[in-house]
């Protein structure tokens, strides 16, 4: 009998072992249960701060994208603009000079967080059109934006610029690049090339000089400007991790050779779309394409 006692007695030991432990586990699973519901409040708010940005994103973003194009006798142009859906920040614009004779064609692209992004585009617009305006070079439009942006960029924000102006004279097109714009000249009857940025993206602390370079386009010339989003769209198959790059794009671009601008801006955004299998990006991506008309009529040196 004693032995069946000392037995119980451990027996019961056990339990009362077993009651603490349950009782410590019980303790932590309620403050692991506290913190996950922490944590989850944490990411719905963040959540809830990302969705609010990305709907002031695509509010400003209507701000940026110009709502009509000028009309400039000699030259055809067909632009497009999709927003992405995780990352944006591009911005163009098309605007004729004070004096008629020339006209400036800004394409942007900030990277960073959303609004920072988007802050940049805004303060490049701005930048853009009042540098335009005093005539000056498309290198030193930029420089001075460079200069002007400086201080208010992030160290994460980095903005790739094209900025040319056409003097409707002769159709030279002075123009200069920073950054990863993607830039394609194709001249009637010619092979494209691609047109080579003088530096690197401007951000924070830019101390580099980038150069102007000069083309002399003529009847059916075309140039043709994307952003970083197009080239970097994904393969729709997730075990595929090749983008949408430069040679996809010239095949694009070689298969419409005949046909109009406005062909051409589809069927690049076509391809693309149907390599990525999404019709909405993650990136903004925006093309846009110019054309010296097939019959041109130089203007007057001094008068219209």
């Amino acid at each position: 009998m004693a032995k069946d006692q000392d037995q119980i007695e451990m027996l019961l030991a056990q339990i009362v072992e077993l009651k603490k432990e349950l009782s410590i586990k019980s303790a932590e699973s309620l403050r692991y249960k506290m913190e996950l519901q922490k944590t989850n409040s944490t990411l719905e708010k963040i959540i809830y701060d990302l969705t609010n940005e990305l709907k002031m994103a695509a509010v400003l973003q209507k701000y940026l994208s110009p709502t009509e194009i000028p009309h400039i006798s000699g030259v055809d142009f067909s632009t497009k603009f999709l927003p992405g859906t995780k990352s944006g920040g591009d911005y163009f614009d098309i605007f004729e000079h004070d004096d008629r004779l020339k006209f400036g064609l800004i394409l942007s692209s900030s990277s960073g967080y959303t609004m920072s992004a988007l802050f940049l585009s805004i303060l490049m617009k701005l930048s853009a059109q009042m540098e335009a305006r005093k005539g000056l070079g498309p290198d030193k439009v930029i420089l001075q934006m460079a200069q002007e942006l400086s201080s208010n960029m992030q160290k994460q924000d980095l903005a790739s610029v094209f900025y040319g102006v056409m003097d409707r004279r002769n159709y030279e097109f002075s123009y200069c690049l920073v950054g990863n714009i993607i830039g394609v000249y194709v001249p009637h009857g010619g092979s494209p090339s691609w047109l080579e940025p003088s530096s690197g993206p401007l951000q924070k602390d830019f101390a580099q000089n980038p150069l102007a370079h000069t083309l002399q386009m003529g009847p059916r010339d075309r140039l043709i400007l994307l952003t970083e989003g197009v080239l970097s769209a994904v393969a729709a198959d997730k075990n595929d991790k090749s983008v949408f790059g430069k040679e996809r794009l010239l095949q694009s671009i070689q298969s419409v050779t005949r046909g109009s601008v406005h062909d051409v801006r589809n069927e690049i955004l076509y391809q693309v779309e149907k390599f990525s299998g999404i019709n909405e990006p993650l990136r903004d991506q925006t093309v846009l394409v110019t054309e010296v008309k097939d019959k041109v009529i130089k203007l007057a040196k001094k008068n219209i």
